[in-house]
C-alpha cells in the first residue's frame, strides 16, 4: 500500500507567490459570468410558511369536528361551550405549529461553507473579494490556511497538500500537483491529483488554481442537491397511527351522519331534535376519533427528546428517537466516529526493532532520541498538518530540554517535495554557522532509495512497512545528513543521507468504541462500517472496536462494479466498505433499506450529509462534525461519543414500550366513550349522556395527562438484552386490541348501570353526573393496571413514578371541581351527587380493579400484550 507522505510550506510570502505570466480575468468577463452562470453560491433552502401550517390542520377531521361543535354552540348561544371548544383548536394549532417550524437548514449550513473571502488574479492584479463573486476561469491564489472557494485544477503548486475530508472522510490531507492540461476536475482523494474542492482546506504549501465550477455546480453543491432530492421518511409510528386515524375518521363521520338522522327521525323531526341529533352526532364522532394519539406522541417524543438530551445526544427531529429503537443496522464513519480524527504517533522502526511509542520516556536510547529529532526536524517549526504536530508532540514528550527543537536553530533551505522524489527535507544550521544538519522524511521505498539502501535492506524495510499497513498505521521513513555548508547540494537526489528508521501514525479508536459496540451487538444491532480510507486501515479499526467479520471489505471500485440486485445480497455478509465516495453511501443505505432493515447512519462530513437525511435515523458528530451534517441528521451527539448511541438507542426502546402502553390505554377509554355517545340514541327515553364539551375535556385533558404516567415508566428490564423489534410490527396488535376492548366495555357497562338505576329516579343530569364520575374513575383503574402486563398492582404502587401521584391527584381534584362548583356543574349539564353517589363511584372502580388484575393473571398468555416484547 503506498503510503501518503508529508510537504511542508515553502518559504515566502503567500502573496507573493509567483504568478508571473498570468492575467486572469477582466471585471467585464466576471460581470458578464456572474449574469450568466450565477453567483456562487448555494440556493437557499425552502422554508414552510405560517399560512401551509394552518392550511393543513384545517384540513384535519378533529379540526373540523370541534370548528362545527363550536359553530353549533355559539348558533345555540352557549357561549362558554363554544369558548372551550375553540381554546382546544387553538391548542392543536399551536402544537402543530411548533411541528412543522422545525424544517431543514441544511442548504444554508452548506452555503456557509462556501462564505470565505478568496485571494484572486484579476486583470494581473491581486484581489481579495468575497466568495460568492468567484466565476468560472477565475484564478485562486490559495495558502496555508485558506478554504476553497471554488472547484479548481492547480496550474502553479509549491508543495500544496489540502486536508479533503470534508468530501472523503479521510483524514490525512493529500499532495496536489500542477498540471497545464487538464479541463475536467478529478474525484477527491488520493496524492498527485489536480483537482482543489470548494470547502477544503490548505494545510501546507502554495499554489495558483483555474476555477472549474461555481456554486451548485461543485461537489458542495451536487451534495446539496442530492439533500434537496431526498424525502425524509415518516417513521413506522406515525404511519401506523396515521392509517388509523384516518381510517376511524371515516367511520366516525358516517356514523355521524346516521346519528343525527337516526336522532331527529325518532324524537320526532323538530328543530330541538335536530339539534340534538348534531350535538349526539358531533359527540358520537368526537368519541370515536382517537385525536389523542397525535397529542399524545408529541408529548411523549418531546420529553423523550428531553431525557436523552442529559447524555448529551440533541434530537432535531423528534420521530426518530422512536424508529431509533428499532434500529436493526447502524452504519457508522471510521473517521470521527470510531476514531479520534487526530494522528498520533504509535509505532517506531529503529534497527529493525519495533517499538511501541506509548511505553518509551525520556530515558530512551540515542537510537531512538536521534530517529524522532530528525523526524521532528523535518517538519515546519510551527506544524499545521495533523502528522508533524504528532510527532512535535512526541518529540517533545521524550527529548526534554532538547535544544534543537528550540529557537536558535536556523532553517536555511527546504527541499520539497515532488511527485518524482517523495521526500521532503529540511537543512538546518547553528546559530554561530558550522555544519548543516539535513533531516529527511517522506514515503518509505522512497527515502531508502534516497539512502542508496542495498536491495536486501530495502526489502527488509518493505517488509516492515507492510506489517504496520496491516494494523492501520500510516508509514513515514525518516533519514539524516551531516555536511559542511559549502558542500549542501543543490537537489535531494544528490544527496546520500543515512536510513535512520521509520514512524508509524494512527487516529486512534475511541476508548468508549468496543464497549458500545459490544452492547449493539447484544441488543441486536449490527455495525456497518462506511469509510474513504483504505481497505487495511479499516481492517485493523474495525478488529479493534470488535466489529462481526473484519476481514470482508468491499472497495468503492468493487462498488461501481457490482449492481444494485447483487449488492443487496452482498451486503447481508459484509460489514466494512472501504475507500467509498458520497454518492455510494447512499447505495449502501438503499441497499440495507432494500433488504428491510431500519438504518441508523453516523457521520461528520459534508460526504455524510446525503447519507444522513436518507437513512431512517440520521446521527452526527456536534463536536468534529460539521454543520451541514448538523442540519442533515436527526440526532447529534454533543460529545462526539459514540456509547451515546447505546443511551440513545434504549431509550428508544422505552418509548415505544411506554407508547404501545399508551395507545392501549387510550383505545381501551375511547370504548365506554363511544358507547355512552350512541346508546342514548336508541334508548329514547334517555337523554344525551355525553355533549362535545365533555368529551373535549376528557379527551384533550385528563387522557394524555393519564399517558404521562406511562411516559414516566422506566425502561423493561430486557430492553437491551432483545433483538429489535419487526419493523412489520403492528403498535395495535390483536392482543393489545382485545385487551383494550375487554377493559373498555368492562367500564361501560358499569357506567350504563349507573344511569338505569339513577335515571328513572334523579333525573337526566343527576344520570349524566354519575356516569361521566364513573366513567373518570374507570380511566384511572384502567392507567393503574396497565402500566405493567405481568406485575401485580400492589408491586408497581411501591415502585417509584413521580407522574403517577400527580396525576391521580389532579384528576381527582377538577373531577371535584366539575362535580361541586356550581358555575362548572352548569357549564357540563351536572346535578349535584349525593353522598352514597359518591360511594357506587368507589365500588365502581374497586370493582374495575379487581377484575382488571383478575383478567391480567388468569388470561395473560393469551389476551395481555407482551409491552416489553
Amino acid at each position: 500500500m503506498r503510503q501518503p507522505a508529508h510537504v511542508p510550506r515553502p518559504l515566502g510570502n503567500p502573496a507573493q507567490f509567483d504568478a508571473s505570466g498570468l492575467v486572469g480575468l477582466s471585471e467585464r468577463e466576471v460581470q458578464r459570468r456572474i449574469e450568466t452562470e450565477g453567483a456562487n453560491e448555494l440556493p437557499p433552502g425552502r422554508n414552510h410558511g405560517l399560512l401551509a401550517i394552518a392550511l393543513s390542520v384545517a384540513r384535519e377531521p378533529m379540526f373540523l369536528l370541534l370548528v362545527a361543535a363550536a359553530t353549533l354552540y355559539f348558533i345555540m348561544g352557549e357561549f362558554g361551550d363554544a369558548l372551550m371548544l375553540l381554546a382546544s383548536v387553538v391548542a392543536v394549532m399551536a402544537i402543530t405549529v411548533v411541528q412543522e417550524r422545525r424544517t431543514e437548514r441544511s442548504l444554508d449550513a452548506l452555503s456557509e461553507l462556501s462564505s470565505p473571502r478568496a485571494l484572486v488574479l484579476r486583470g494581473g492584479e491581486r484581489k481579495r473579494i468575497e466568495s460568492r463573486n468567484i466565476v468560472r476561469g477565475d484564478l485562486l491564489l490559495l495558502a496555508e490556511g485558506d478554504r476553497i472557494s471554488a472547484d479548481s485544477i492547480l496550474r502553479r503548486s509549491g508543495g500544496l497538500e489540502v486536508d479533503e475530508s470534508l468530501l472523503t472522510g479521510e483524514s490525512v490531507p493529500v499532495r496536489k500537483a500542477p498540471s497545464h492540461e487538464a479541463v475536467q476536475l478529478e474525484d477527491p482523494g488520493g496524492d498527485d491529483g489536480t483537482s482543489v474542492f470548494s470547502g477544503t482546506l490548505v494545510t501546507s504549501g502554495q499554489g495558483i488554481a483555474e476555477v472549474i465550477a461555481t456554486g451548485p455546480r461543485t461537489r458542495l453543491g451536487q451534495i446539496g442537491r442530492a439533500l434537496g432530492e431526498i424525502e425524509v421518511e415518516r417513521t413506522p409510528l406515525q404511519k401506523e397511527t396515521g392509517r388509523i386515524v384516518r381510517a376511524l375518521a371515516i367511520v366516525g363521520l358516517a356514523l355521524c351522519v346516521l346519528v343525527v338522522v337516526g336522532f331527529g327521525i325518532s324524537r320526532g323531526g323538530t328543530w330541538p331534535a335536530w339539534r340534538e341529533g348534531l350535538l349526539a352526532g358531533i359527540a358520537m364522532a368526537m368519541s370515536i376519533l382517537p385525536e389523542e394519539f397525535p397529542v399524545v406522541l408529541t408529548i411523549f417524543l418531546a420529553l423523550g427528546a428531553w431525557r436523552i438530551s442529559r447524555s448529551r445526544v440533541l434530537t432535531r427531529r423528534m420521530p426518530a428517537i422512536e424508529t431509533l429503537g428499532a434500529a436493526t443496522v447502524l452504519c457508522v464513519d471510521k473517521t470521527g466516529t470510531l476514531t479520534q480524527n487526530r494522528m498520533t504517533l504509535r509505532k517506531l522502526v529503529v534497527g529493525g526493532a519495533m517499538l511501541d511509542v506509548d511505553t518509551l520516556s525520556a530515558t530512551a536510547p540515542e537510537p531512538i532520541q536521534t530517529v524522532l529529532r530528525a523526524a521532528a526536524l523535518a517538519s515546519k517549526p510551527d506544524p499545521f498538518d495533523p502528522m508533524e504536530r504528532a510527532l512535535r508532540a512526541e518529540a517533545e514528550r521524550l527529548l526534554p530540554g532538547e535544544p534543537l527543537l528550540r529557537a536558535g536553530w536556523n532553517l536555511i533551505r527546504v527541499f520539497p517535495l515532488s511527485p518524482e522524489l517523495l521526500v521532503v527535507s529540511h537543512a538546518w544550521q547553528r546559530p554561530a554557522g558550522g555544519e548543516i544538519l539535513v533531516c529527511s522524511k517522506g514515503a518509505p521505498e522512497a527515502v531508502a532509495a534516497l539512502c542508496r539502501l542495498s536491495a536486501e535492506r530495502s526489502a527488509r524495510v518493505a517488509q516492515d512497512v507492510q506489517r504496520l499497513a496491516s494494523q492501520g498505521l500510516r508509514v513515514l521513513g525518516v533519514a539524516q545528513a551531516s555536511m559542511p555548508a559549502a558542500d549542501l547540494p543543490q537537489e535531494q537526489r544528490q544527496m546520500s543521507p543515512q536510513f535512520l528508521g521509520l514512524v508509524a501514525f494512527q487516529d486512534p479508536l475511541r476508548s468508549t468504541v468496543p464497549a458500545a459496540v459490544e452492547e449493539c451487538r447484544t441488543a441486536g444491532i449490527r455495525i456497518v462500517m462506511i469509510t474513504g480510507d483504505y481497505p487495511e486501515t479499516a481492517r485493523s479499526i474495525a478488529r479493534q472496536a470488535g466489529l462481526s467479520n473484519p476481514a470482508a471489505v468491499i472497495t468503492g471500485r468493487e462498488l461501481d462494479a457490482t449492481s444494485d440486485s447483487e449488492l443487496i445480497g452482498r451486503i447481508r455478509e459484509v460489514n466494512i466498505f472501504a475507500r467509498v465516495a458520497p454518492e455510494q453511501k447512499l447505495r449502501i443505505v438503499a441497499a440495507l433499506k432494500a433488504n428491510g432493515e431500519v438504518v441508523a447512519m453516523t457521520g461528520d462530513g459534508v460526504n455524510d450529509a446525503p447519507a444522513l437525511k436518507a437513512a431512517h435515523i440520521g446521527i452526527a458528530m456536534g463536536g468534529r462534525g460539521t454543520d451541514v451534517a448538523r442540519e442533515a441528521a436527526d440526532l447529534v451527539l454533543l460529545d462526539d461519543d459514540f456509547s451515546a448511541i447505546v443511551t440513545a438507542v434504549k431509550l428508544g426502546r422505552r418509548i415505544y414500550d411506554n407508547i404501545r402502553k399508551a395507545i392501549s390505554f387510550i383505545l381501551a377509554v375511547h370504548v365506554p366513550i363511544a358507547g355512552l355517545s350512541i346508546v342514548p340514541v336508541f334508548v329514547t327515553s334517555w337523554s344525551l349522556l355525553l355533549l362535545p364539551v365533555h368529551i373535549v375535556f376528557l379527551e384533550l385533558i385528563i387522557d394524555p395527562s393519564c399517558s404521562l404516567v406511562f411516559e414516566a415508566e422506566e425502561a423493561e428490564v430486557d430492553s437491551m438484552r432483545r433483538p429489535p423489534r419487526n419493523p412489520a410490527e403492528r403498535l395495535f396488535s390483536r392482543r393489545t386490541v382485545a385487551l383494550a376492548l375487554l377493559q373498555g366495555v368492562s367500564v361501560l357497562g358499569i357506567c350504563l348501570g349507573m344511569v338505569a338505576a339513577v335515571q328513572p329516579s334523579q333525573g337526566a343530569n343527576a344520570a349524566r353526573a354519575l356516569s361521566f364520575a364513573t366513567l373518570v374513575v374507570g380511566f384511572l383503574a384502567i392507567l393503574l393496571v396497565n402500566r405493567s402486563a405481568t406485575r401485580p398492582l400492589l408491586a408497581m404502587l411501591r415502585e417509584p413514578n413521580r407522574a403517577l401521584w400527580w396525576i391521580l391527584g389532579g384528576t381527582a381534584a377538577c373531577l371535584s371541581l366539575v362535580l361541586t362548583v356550581p358555575t362548572l356543574r352548569r357549564l357540563f349539564s351536572f346535578a349535584p351527587l349525593q353522598a352514597r353517589d359518591a360511594g357506587l363511584i368507589l365500588l365502581a372502580g374497586i370493582a374495575c380493579l379487581v377484575w382488571f388484575e383478575l383478567l391480567k393473571r388468569a388470561g395473560r398468555n393469551i389476551l395481555v400484550a407482551r409491552f416489553g416484547g
